[in-house]
């Protein structure tokens, strides 16, 4: 069996501390939604399961412009796992590591995720974390076996720290990994950092 690289992309929240839906805000000329999906698809991801919550019917819209599938995480108010959860009974059989992405961190780069996929390609049991500024960062990168555990437990975090000799740690310079965008504070910083032309 041929396989294949996939990523669950979270776009369920609810975006009540933005106050307005976060996942189609504008970032430059294309939306936060946007900038991830072309940054997984420039950087190789052959599948991408995009998981969105009971209430994001426009959210679903816009990802069906790209090929991706879209999955519906049913429950609202639900956490991270529960959206990851749903992503993982989607995923294809021939997926034996998934990237696990979130809407919220939208400027990184597809040539960093380009770059952890490299690296779990040479390190194919590894849990890939990316690294910056001595912060932990998003995507991550981790064998489907592993991720499957996330049905025992409440958080991606209590994966990771249940098998902490499987992660290995990428230092990456892309600031972006460790930039969310939960307030209008956050988008208002990352606004600063996308100039209008069109950039992955």
């Amino acid at each position: 069996m041929k396989h294949t690289t996939t990523a669950i992309l979270l776009a369920a929240g609810e975006s009540r501390r933005m106050g307005q839906c976060k996942q189609l805000l504008p970032l430059g000329e294309r939306t936060a939604l946007a900038r991830n999906l072309e940054a997984l698809l420039a950087a190789g991801v052959g599948t991408v399961v995009v998981v969105v919550g009971p209430n994001g019917a426009a959210v679903a819209a816009a990802a069906r412009r790209y090929p991706v599938q879209v999955v519906v995480n049913p429950e609202t108010d639900s956490d991270m796992a529960a959206s990851l959860r749903v992503g993982f009974a989607a995923l294809p059989a021939t997926a034996a590591h998934v990237v696990v992405a979130l809407c919220d961190h939208p400027l990184v780069a597809a040539t960093t995720v380009a770059t952890l996929l490299a690296i779990q390609r040479q390190l194919p049991g590894a849990i890939v974390v990316p690294i910056c500024a001595g912060r932990r960062g998003h995507p991550v990168i981790l064998p489907r076996d592993l991720l499957a555990k996330i049905v025992h437990y409440p958080t991606l975090r209590d994966v990771l720290g249940a098998h902490v000799a499987a992660v290995h740690l990428v230092e990456v310079s892309d600031e972006a990994v460790v930039l969310d965008m939960d307030t209008p504070e956050d988008y208002a910083r990352l606004l600063q950092r996308c100039p209008g032309h069109s950039h992955i």
